[in-house]
């Protein structure tokens, strides 16, 4: 991760855009830093953009981006519905605007390449909110492998079994829809755990997986449950379970074997609460966490997983203030962001077509008992580019 420990030259301005629920999560990150200052929030309800403005001692409430880019903003951040990210990204980047957007980048990859594009065009930084990265579990577990301690992944594993009220979907009308959330727990839950494990296991080669909606389906359009079967471009393989049908909630887990044969697993119990690693498994010890303690609730309401997640936010803006000074890049850039989302559409595009998605070749050199790759897969059903577009045959 990028290091805040240069002295600050300057004051950024910010403008928050959108003032839903996550909106709280960036002022108050945004408002923990000395070198910051939140000039404007925006929202297309008016009303709520100034009782935002109001609550949080922020000077001025738009309700259009333009207004928000002409208060002389440097840094645009994006808390809209899904589908509308690439309009307040593209707009912000042709004003020379630096930009920090909510998971997911987008819903879908060709929108999600031109966000990273347009940044790039204009010079200025793309980064996502994946804040989970930044868990001291979550680092540990890195460094693990970066250091050989667990060595390149071979297995892993991803659990993510929440507990979601009908309320939840109703609350808001583009929640549960295909054309304004682009997707259920995959896109909204399950992504923060997708992109933790393509970061931990590499590449992405081939997608195979199911959705279904099991609770929710009377109120959603969308899953509520999906499974997947994942191989890495580096022969690595692993499972993903996810759902919001689940009751009381299980939390997450993200679980890693190494090439050396250790082991090292990540729990989130409660949601929201700190990504703990429960299980260490290296040399000839095991040691172990409760991954559910007793006396703990296990089904927890968003504004308190949300308020938990603070801290984490923080250290993700300050990461992206600190790209910022010292020109270099934010942890979590456009095309990484990108690799999380290319996984959850690949597992509906699988679900669809009852078939693998494929991005790319397994390096089949790594492959014990391999001595030679076998030849790369025939263009068909089933094979796929990075855009999910059928490749000719």
């Amino acid at each position: 991760m990028t290091s805040s420990a240069s002295v600050s030259t300057r004051t950024f301005r910010v403008g928050i855009v959108g003032c839903g629920a996550i909106s709280g999560n960036h002022l108050e990150a945004f408002g923990a830093l000395e070198n910051v200052r939140i000039v404007g929030v925006c929202d297309i309800d008016l009303d709520r953009a100034r009782t935002t403005a109001e609550a949080w001692d922020v000077p001025n409430a738009v309700n259009t981006v333009a207004e928000l880019l002409d208060l002389g903003v440097d840094i645009v951040s994006v808390c809209t519905p899904h589908p509308t990210h690439e309009a307040v990204v593209l707009q912000a980047a042709a004003a020379g605007v630096h930009v920090l957007c909510e998971k997911p980048i987008s819903t879908d990859l060709p929108s999600a390449e031109r966000m990273a594009a347009a940044c790039a065009d204009a010079g200025v930084k793309l980064g996502v909110l994946f804040q989970r990265r930044f868990w001291p579990g979550a680092q540990r577990i890195r460094a693990a492998i970066d250091d050989g301690t667990l060595g390149r992944p071979i297995m892993g594993q991803c659990s993510v079994m929440l507990h979601r009220e009908p309320e939840y979907y109703s609350k808001d009308a583009w929640r549960g829809t295909w054309a304004n959330d682009g997707g259920g727990v995959l896109m909204t839950q399950a992504i923060h755990y997708i992109d933790l494990l393509q970061w931990f296991m590499g590449d992405i080669a081939e997608v195979y997986g199911k959705i279904n909606s099991y609770k929710h389906g009377a109120n959603i359009e969308v899953e509520d449950s999906a499974t997947a079967v994942l191989t890495f471009t580096s022969g690595a393989m692993a499972t993903l379970e996810a759902s919001t049908a689940v009751s009381p909630s299980l939390g997450v887990q993200i679980r890693i074997t190494g090439e050396t044969g250790a082991s090292a697993s990540l729990s989130e119990f409660p949601e929201g609460s700190d990504g703990r690693v429960d299980l260490w498994a290296v040399g000839r010890e095991i040691t172990t966490e409760p991954v559910h303690p007793a006396g703990i609730e296990p089904n927890v309401d968003l504004a308190s997983i949300n308020g938990q997640l603070i801290p984490h936010h923080t250290s993700q803006v300050r990461d992206f203030v600190a790209a910022l000074e010292n020109g270099t890049e934010p942890a979590i850039t456009g095309e990484d962001a990108t690799k999380a989302l290319r996984i959850l559409l690949a597992v509906y595009e699988s679900s669809r077509t009852g078939v693998p998605v494929r991005f790319a070749a397994v390096d089949q050199f790594r492959i014990t008992g391999q001595e030679h790759p076998p030849a790369a897969p025939a263009a068909g059903p089933g094979v796929f580019s990075n855009s999910l577009t059928p490749v000719a045959g």
